[in-house]
């Protein structure tokens, strides 16, 4: 019987990272990283983007000191390999995010996004848009930046800082099948029109129809040129009209003057269970149409 020596064991706690591992394995994440993004380092572009997914799931949050993270980790239990520590130094790093930006990281997040809906079998029947800004503090002299940041409309409600916008095009249970980083003062109106522009396409190259799916989005959808747009693309769309059309007021004055009868009761729609200090919301809907 051979005694093991505790001295020699490290105890480490890696919580849910298995878990994270598994999920990255049933959507090919290392395996399409490195097809797309090759470059001749001793570790892999797909090994080391897996190791920073990990570090920042495991709520640690600046991609910096990877190496630091993964000094008393089971490497091949969370990336498959043994792989030491020195691998993901932050030289090797930043090697690795340059051959991912010169690959187009949209190009990646896009395959990656698609591997998902395959492997999960997602509902792509129903693609939801919108932006969210990120403020900022301090300065920033980029010679030559892929966007700009830069005072905006802030959604955060922090006006007096500097910012970036990013926008997501999600599907099912909003998971992302686009994503990308916009000028912070960029309009909800005309990134709206440049995705119309190239969804369709995008959506082809998956293997879906521009009739297989209901683009939603907000009001800032319902501009005549972005209308336009959804029409030369056979796009089919939901969105809220916003009040600055006549049309806007025509509905609500049919609405308010039908009977009671005309409308239907659809009931609660929140998921979270109401309680007495907190009932949950009714909804009536009634359906009518504007001819111009």
């Amino acid at each position: 019987m051979h005694n093991l020596d505790t001295d020699e064991l490290t105890i480490t706690d890696v919580g849910h990272l298995p878990i994270v591992k598994q999920f990255a394995n049933k959507i090919n994440l290392v395996e399409t990283v490195d097809a797309m993004a090759q470059n001749q380092m001793h570790s892999s572009a797909g090994l080391t983007v897996l190791a920073m997914v990990l570090d920042t799931l495991s709520g640690r949050n600046p991609l910096y000191r990877l190496q630091r993270f993964f000094e008393d980790k089971d490497t091949e239990l969370l990336l498959g390999q043994d792989v030491p520590a020195s691998d993901f130094a932050d030289h090797n790093v930043a090697r690795v995010m340059d051959s991912l930006y010169e690959t187009g990281t949209g190009h990646i997040f896009s395959q990656i996004a698609q591997n998902a809906i395959g492997a999960f079998e997602l509902d792509t029947g129903c693609a939801h848009y919108d932006t969210t800004s990120i403020s900022v503090f301090g300065d920033y002299d980029w010679p030559d930046p892929p966007f700009r940041i830069t005072y905006g409309h802030s959604k955060d409600k922090r006006p007096d800082l500097k910012q970036f916008l990013v926008e997501m095009f999600c599907v099912d249970r909003d998971v992302p099948i686009i994503g990308a980083t916009r000028d912070g003062n960029a309009s909800d109106k005309t990134l709206n029109n440049e995705l119309l522009g190239g969804i369709s396409r995008h959506m082809a190259r998956h293997g879906i129809d521009p009739g297989a799916f209901i683009y939603v989005a907000d009001s800032a959808l319902a501009t005549r040129s972005n209308l336009k747009q959804a029409k030369q693309n056979r796009i089919h769309f939901l969105t809220r009209l916003p009040a600055t059309f006549n049309e806007c007021a025509r509905a609500i004055d049919q609405a308010v003057a039908a009977d009671a009868e005309q409308w239907t009761d659809v009931g609660t729609l929140a998921k979270t269970p109401a309680t007495l200090k907190r009932p949950a919301a009714r909804y009536r809907v009634l359906e009518t149409t504007i001819a111009r």
